[in-house]
């Protein structure tokens, strides 16, 4: 991929939450980064979940008549509050909501929100609750808004994120956690993986008909320059290989019994995606 291309080329368009009261919007930035962009149906405010810079949001907002009202950081990686940074240095950061986690309020840029695990927090007229979801990096939380979950790097498409922040048992049961909301749930996760990440999955459940059929449909729609998120929990249950544990496959694959804690398991699936290079 060329410097400066994404790899997403035609956006997921515009889509309603469950209850009509959010509308999401999708914008890719850097070169994998997805920015999700949250806009209350009711009162027209708009919160940004991450972000890797400024530019293509603010011009996102421009192009589409969207008043930037608040920042959501799941974490604390420059790819994801780069867009405090960029809109300090422009000015526009004063005047913005910023929410973050409490566990690292310090290091938020422009933090005027500080929540933790079971906090509500609002946009507009609609109500969201944080979930702390740590494993890729301590403090990492994640927002869930009326059947969507905004995870930034804990759980992606068919995979899940590195564990900078350990052990591998904060991750599992982030995971673990995550998979047991309900099916329908979307997952809007910060990166477009889902390609590598299922050509991992492959290698440790080789026979699921599921998962070749959810490769063979991430690759139809790759090939289009089109993105494969969000994804729903159910899913994620179905071909995720790190919330999959239980799986007799996976077990033969990796040669260990039924009885093997999962967290076992994941860590093992986690070491080999690490040096998985497919």
């Amino acid at each position: 991929m060329p410097p400066g291309h994404h790899v997403v080329t035609q956006p997921t368009a515009p889509f309603l939450t469950a209850n009509g009261r959010l509308e999401v919007h999708q914008i890719p930035a850097a070169q994998d980064n997805l920015i999700w962009l949250l806009v209350c149906t009711e009162t027209g405010d708009a919160a940004v979940v991450d972000g890797p810079d400024a530019g293509p949001l603010l011009a996102y907002c421009e192009a589409h008549g969207i008043r930037l009202t608040a920042i959501f950081n799941t974490h604390l990686h420059h790819d994801h509050i780069g867009v405090n940074r960029a809109l300090a240095e422009l000015g526009k950061l004063d005047g913005l909501r910023v929410v973050g986690s409490r566990m690292r309020a310090a290091e938020v840029p422009g933090l005027t929100e500080a929540v933790g695990e079971g906090d509500a927090v609002r946009l507009g007229a609609v109500e969201g609750v944080v979930m702390l979801t740590e494993g890729h990096q301590p403090g990492h939380i994640s927002f869930l808004f009326d059947g969507a979950l905004f995870c930034g790097d804990t759980m992606f498409a068919g995979g899940c994120g590195y564990l900078f922040g350990g052990p591998p048992e904060k991750m599992h049961a982030s995971l673990q956690r995550i998979a047991a909301l309900p099916p329908e749930t979307l997952l809007c996760c910060a990166h477009e993986y889902t390609e590598a990440n299922l050509r991992f999955a492959l290698t440790v459940e080789p026979e699921s008909p599921a998962l070749r059929a959810r490769v063979a449909s991430a690759q139809a729609i790759r090939a289009k320059g089109r993105c494969t998120l969000p994804s729903t929990i159910a899913e994620e249950r179905a071909t995720n290989p790190f919330v999959r544990v239980g799986s007799p496959e996976i077990h033969a694959q990796l040669g260990v019994g039924p009885d093997t804690p999962g967290v076992e398991i994941f860590a093992r699936l986690r070491a080999l995606k690490d040096h998985f290079k497919g």
